[in-house]
């Protein structure tokens, strides 16, 4: 199994940008594809962006497109999200995730470990 460690949460102003980092440990980091989500108050659980094992392929949640990247360092057994043009509305805590599926996804029922999130809020 893999263990996950958010950190990169904080609290900024709409417009400014921020990096979520994941970084992993346990069973080899480029065995998984990698997802990052998001959960607002009261809300569940929702996709954000995911990558696969290799990097070469990203999806994106409509809301973030062209605002957020996802990337991997399977070196460093670290994802990111760079977040870009922040809005209040993306304020919520962010989790990353790692799947064992073939297929790169975007359901949360097929990322089988979690880390314990971090916060991330917007100002107006």
């Amino acid at each position: 199994q893999v263990q996950l460690v958010e950190s990169g949460g904080g609290l900024v102003q709409a417009g400014d940008s921020l990096r979520l980092s994941c970084a992993a440990s346990g069973r080899t980091f480029s065995s998984y594809h990698m997802g990052w989500f998001r959960q607002f108050p009261g809300k569940e659980r929702e996709f954000v962006a995911a990558i696969t094992w290799s990097g070469r392929t990203t999806i994106y949640a409509d809301s973030v497109k062209g605002r957020f990247t996802i990337s991997r360092d399977n070196a460093k057994n670290t994802a990111y999200l760079q977040m870009n043009r922040l809005k209040p509305e993306d304020t919520a805590r962010y989790y990353c995730a790692a799947s064992e599926t073939y297929v790169l996804n975007r359901a949360l029922g097929e990322y089988r470990y979690w880390g314990q999130g971090t916060q991330v809020t917007v100002s107006s």
